[in-house]
């Protein structure tokens, strides 16, 4: 075909060009769907939205997610059981916060609460004696959280008696906890001062062991195990002191060696003695350590 008539069947045909435009423009398109089309992104990065059948995300990458996310949430839930069971168990022993909690409450439903707690109390007792520790300590712990705070010698008691429970169950530093808020509440409760010298006693306490049992006596000088407590311990506690002097002693030696050992020295060149009046100590540098020895 010459160009004339080229030119000539287009000018007659002005419409075939356009379509000829408008199919090149909707391949265009089509390649730029094609583009975008695969497994990650559907559309274009502008126009991402969750629909259905939408395959942005494979269903593997959502499962690992939402395990993911059930995972966080369980440890956010443990971790506010826990932050709330340590602001409980504070509450327990801050009374300026009891008071301004119970401060709405009537008189009738203070007494209320104490007769319930009072029950619980007598619940608790009865798992004590059968020997149930777990429950008796969280049947007190039931009672502590009814009980006012204004009825400070009935909250004393209750202290005093988780404390035993706790005591059975090895909490021991929890127990003597509660035995000291009990004494807080009552000075002269001489059960929970009796029970917490014990507690002492059992922990390696000696000094306060010690210092409890003479409150006791003179609170109540019938108190037998207290009084052969105050004759025991002190002996106890000389011995353990000698033995804490003599390990000092042995870890100063084992240093003092290793700086002298350089210098040819030893901590055997030097003689330390106490004098008997003033009870003063001197040290004197010995040349020879082993042939002084020898000549004495």
């Amino acid at each position: 075909m010459s160009r004339k008539e080229s030119c000539n069947r287009t000018a007659e045909n002005p419409g075939e060009e356009d379509d000829k435009d408008e199919k090149e423009e909707q391949r265009e398109e089509k390649e730029e769907e094609d583009f975008y089309d695969c497994q990650e992104t559907l559309k274009p990065p502008d126009a991402q939205k969750e629909e259905p059948g939408d395959c942005s995300t494979t269903p593997e990458i959502r499962k690992d997610n939402d395990e993911d996310q059930e995972g966080e949430s369980a440890g956010n839930r443990q971790q506010d059981d826990s932050d709330s069971e340590f602001q409980e168990q504070q509450a327990e022993f801050d009374d300026d916060y009891l008071r301004e909690a119970e401060k709405d409450l009537t008189d009738e439903e203070k007494k209320s609460r104490q007769q319930q707690s009072l029950t619980l109390k007598e619940e608790g007792n009865r798992h004590f004696k059968a020997s149930d520790w777990v429950k008796a300590e969280q049947t007190y712990s039931e009672a502590l959280v009814l009980c006012p705070v204004c009825y400070s010698t009935e909250r004393s008691v209750l202290f005093s008696n988780r404390a035993a429970a706790r005591s059975h169950l090895g909490s021991k530093d929890q127990a003597i906890a509660d035995c000291t808020k009990a004494l807080e509440l009552n000075p002269d409760y001489v059960r929970a001062l009796l029970r917490r010298a014990e507690l002492y006693e059992q922990t390696e306490k000696l000094d306060e062991a010690l210092e409890d049992y003479k409150n006791v006596l003179e609170r109540d000088p019938s108190q037998t195990c207290a009084r052969s407590a105050c004759i025991r311990l002190p002996q106890q506690i000389q011995e353990r002191n000698e033995k804490l002097k003599e390990e000092m002693m042995g870890k100063l030696k084992d240093l003092g060696n290793m700086f002298l050992r350089p210098f040819g020295l030893s901590t055997q060149n030097f003689q330390v003695n106490q004098d008997q009046n003033s009870g003063s100590y001197s040290i004197n540098f010995v040349q020879k350590p082993n042939n002084n020895n020898n000549s004495s």
